[in-house]
């Protein structure tokens, strides 16, 4: 499974991928509005540290502005994957940017209907919001369950792209029901680092070898 981080913060981008851990990233307007600075120069940054796919998203709502800004977004790169919104419009772009070369993400699904009306317009993602689902009482993760089975079905290559993440059991959740793809906010990728026996362990490891040092003064390692 590829793990994609969901920000705009170069920080956070550089920090994770230096780990090897990223195989992308997905932005969007509400994202990149919390970075200081020129929106245009952090993406442009993102496509050059990310060698794999970068959604940029786009802030029309009618065929034609996406499509133009579909186009202008991936002068960004060759590895962006231009964003669009689950719409007639958006599925209408869908088809004309896929058909261009352009690969796209279809983004806000909470359907099947939407992953499979999105895939027949040949996206190369669909983002199923999960953690949103959730809110509303709904089970996020049958949605994901859903769009696998609809998808093996028919050999879609389409790819799912587990979005709206809220900690790292959905992390597990998709990858048990054969997700391709999760992007995740800094703070879950950073917890699942993170277990409290992994640090006792450390500090015991660590409080052993200054006991050993004190009867060994000259030993290294």
């Amino acid at each position: 499974m590829k793990i994609f981080l969901d920000t705009a913060n170069l920080e956070s981008i550089k920090k994770f991928n230096d780990m090897g851990l990223l195989d992308g990233i997905t932005t969007n307007p509400s994202l990149l509005s919390k970075e200081k600075g020129n929106p245009k120069d952090a993406m442009e940054e993102i496509t050059k540290i990310i060698k794999g796919d970068v959604s940029l998203e786009v802030v029309s709502t009618e065929y034609s502005g996406m499509m133009e800004e579909g186009k202008r977004l991936r002068e960004y790169g060759d590895n962006v994957v231009v964003k669009v919104p689950m719409t007639p419009d958006g599925l209408k772009a869908c088809k004309s940017l896929s058909s261009e070369g352009i690969p796209v993400n279809v983004t806000l699904i909470f359907s099947p209907n939407q992953a499979l009306l999105a895939a027949k317009s040949g996206a190369k993602y669909v983002s199923p919001f999960i953690g949103r689902l959730d809110d509303i009482g709904e089970d996020g993760m049958h949605l994901i369950k859903e769009i696998k089975e609809i998808f093996s079905n028919y050999n879609f290559g389409t790819e799912i792209l587990v979005a709206s993440i809220r900690h790292p059991v959905h992390v597990i959740d998709a990858a048990k029901i054969g997700a391709d793809v999760v992007t995740l906010p800094p703070a879950v990728l950073d917890k699942m680092m993170k277990h409290p026996l992994t640090k006792i362990g450390l500090e015991n490891f660590l409080a052993d070898w200054e006991k050993l040092k004190a009867g060994n003064p000259d030993i290294k390692i």
